[in-house]
């Protein structure tokens, strides 16, 4: 389990009514979304909480049909009334040309709402074969600047060309952003192992990665039951294949997260199974860690494992801020279900198994009933 109360959510009423945001988007997205809401509903149902409203919102190819574009202005004016958001993978590489070198439709997102806290479990599962069966860490990414360009402008991607033949990227670090992600890492590691690892280059970016280092290790002092210790970015992907089973809370900057994130999620068994959370102290959206598969969308192949644990962390961090334990409830029915299936050997072709994304739901669904 990942805690997402990390974050520091705000207190509220247990058992009321969620008003969720359904952004489906691109490619498989229009199967494993529509199940993970079926699945979110019968575990809120089956612990006695209120039904959720979702409310559906258009994004990607289908809101460049009907509004022009893949983002538009009103689904982000609707997410701001919401308490959540469940958001499908997008396509964005398969854009109409006009839209290519704009942000996705999920870094529009993240950049509006400020969702500095990106938490990526990575743990492996009974029956899913892992390079390292005991894998169970979470990265916890920088989300809003570092080495990703287009994080760091309020206009404009962060990339330019002085001359035809020379090509930059502006890289921001801040000490505000740097202690905030390291205050959600060590709530992270003080709710599980008590470990934070930060990633770090600082024998070659000396400066930015520096900075980085040194406000998260200032920070963990406040925290005496968490245990520090840091490692460079290349030996970190080292360690994670070969002892990722040591690591509990790993913290870093922008890119080296996404990296990471991916390596840890395929090392624990598959990115099918990588869930994925972006929160601020206020928002949330879910958005497992894959992309939109468009060459098996419509196929009833999709595995739904992602997007399903990204929505029990949704639930966790909104029971979390709302002091709601039937949510809780629900987010470990799913849980649990999903791990119980997959141990069953109820799998998708992904997986080396046999079953449909409708038969794999199923079974989850089935098993959420179960006491």
């Amino acid at each position: 389990m990942t805690p997402p109360s990390a974050i520091t959510p705000e207190s509220g009423h247990a058992g009321t009514s969620l008003r969720l945001g359904l952004l489906v988007g691109d490619g498989i997205g229009h199967e494993i979304v529509p199940d993970t809401r079926r699945v979110v509903d019968t575990a809120v149902s089956a612990v006695g909480h209120d039904a959720i409203a979702w409310v559906e919102l258009p994004i990607g190819f289908d809101a460049i049909d009907s509004h022009g574009t893949p983002i538009p202005e009103e689904t982000l004016a609707a997410l701001q009334g919401l308490d959540g958001w469940v958001l499908g993978p997008h396509d964005s590489a398969a854009y109409p040309e006009q839209f290519r070198g704009d942000l996705t439709p999920g870094g529009t997102i993240r950049k509006r709402f400020g969702l500095f806290a990106n938490i990526r479990p990575a743990r492996a599962h009974a029956g899913v074969a892992a390079t390292v069966p005991d894998m169970d860490l979470v990265i916890v990414r920088e989300n809003t600047e570092g080495f990703y360009a287009d994080r760091n402008m309020h206009v404009g991607s962060g990339e330019f060309m002085p001359t035809p033949d020379v090509a930059m990227a502006v890289a921001v670090f801040t000490r505000r952003a740097c202690e905030r992600i390291a205050h959600t890492a060590c709530r992270l590691a003080g709710q599980r192992r008590g470990r934070v690892t930060v990633v770090h280059k600082t024998n070659v970016l000396a400066l930015t990665t520096g900075l980085f280092l040194e406000a998260v290790t200032d920070v963990a002092r406040g925290y005496p039951g968490v245990r520090v210790d840091a490692e460079h970015v290349d030996a970190m992907a080292a360690h994670l294949v070969r002892r990722g089973g040591d690591f509990d809370v790993v913290v870093t900057e922008n890119m080296f997260g996404d990296i990471l994130s991916d390596l840890a999620g395929e090392l624990s068994g598959s990115l099918g199974t990588a869930p994925s959370l972006n929160a601020s102290a206020t928002q949330a959206m879910a958005q497992a860690a894959h992309g939109a598969a468009p060459d098996i969308a419509g196929r009833n192949r999709a595995n739904p494992t992602a997007m399903m644990l990204s929505a029990a962390m949704l639930l966790d961090w909104l029971a979390d801020r709302r002091t709601d334990p039937l949510l809780a409830r629900a987010a470990e029915r799913i849980r649990r279900a999903v791990a119980d299936t997959l141990a069953a050997g109820v799998a998708t072709a992904d997986l080396g198994g046999l079953a449909s994304t409708a038969e794999f739901t199923e079974t989850v669904g089935a098993r959420i009933l179960r006491r």
